[in-house]
């Protein structure tokens, strides 16, 4: 108990002194997500994504790190593809007027349960996967976020090398409240 209430307190000191602010929130949202198979037909799947972050902000500059459970997939030829993952998006933020800000960055994400019309095809595919995000997001008074991303697939999730390869786009809607905040505001 002592060792947190010190860290805390150096923290928030360090906050004060340098002008930053620390936020811890939770957020949510709809993914609409889809599959990139070359010469196979593959359509939109809605989903969710459910998690927490933290935001490290000085001056008009941002990162923000999260911790995000997500479900993707996509409609395919062969019927509909499910898969959960848990994302590590690491989002720099630039903040423009009125808590408007732009954002990018990797998110690394692991797989966590892949089917394919209810039969397991985890097997089959990569354990890690590596996207890019771009996005759009407000800041807005008492805590509140909303945030647009385009998470572009990098990596080929395909195991099988014979197989074409799969790469995941996903384009989230997010709403997000703060919950704990340190610094200026």
């Amino acid at each position: 108990m002592k060792k947190t209430i010190l860290l805390l307190s150096i923290v928030t000191i360090n906050c004060t002194l340098f002008g930053q602010r620390i936020d811890i929130g939770i957020k949510g949202g709809l993914n609409f997500s889809k599959l990139e198979i070359p010469d196979v037909t593959t359509s939109q799947k809605t989903g969710y994504h459910l998690g927490a972050y933290s935001l490290f902000k000085l001056g008009k500059i941002g990162l923000q790190p999260e911790f995000i459970f997500s479900q993707q997939g996509s409609k395919v030829d062969l019927g509909n593809w499910d898969a959960k993952y848990i994302n590590i998006p690491v989002i720099l933020k630039l903040y423009l007027a009125a808590g408007f800000n732009l954002q990018a960055g990797p998110q690394f994400g692991f797989l966590n349960k892949a089917e394919l019309d209810g039969n397991s095809i985890k097997e089959d595919l990569k354990k890690a996967d590596v996207s890019f995000g771009l996005g759009l997001g407000w800041d807005a008074p008492m805590g509140l976020k909303l945030d647009a991303r385009y998470n572009m697939g990098l990596t080929d999730n395909s195991v099988d090398p014979a197989y074409e390869t799969i790469k995941s786009q996903v384009f989230q809607l997010s709403l997000g409240f703060r919950i704990f905040h340190l610094g200026k505001k």
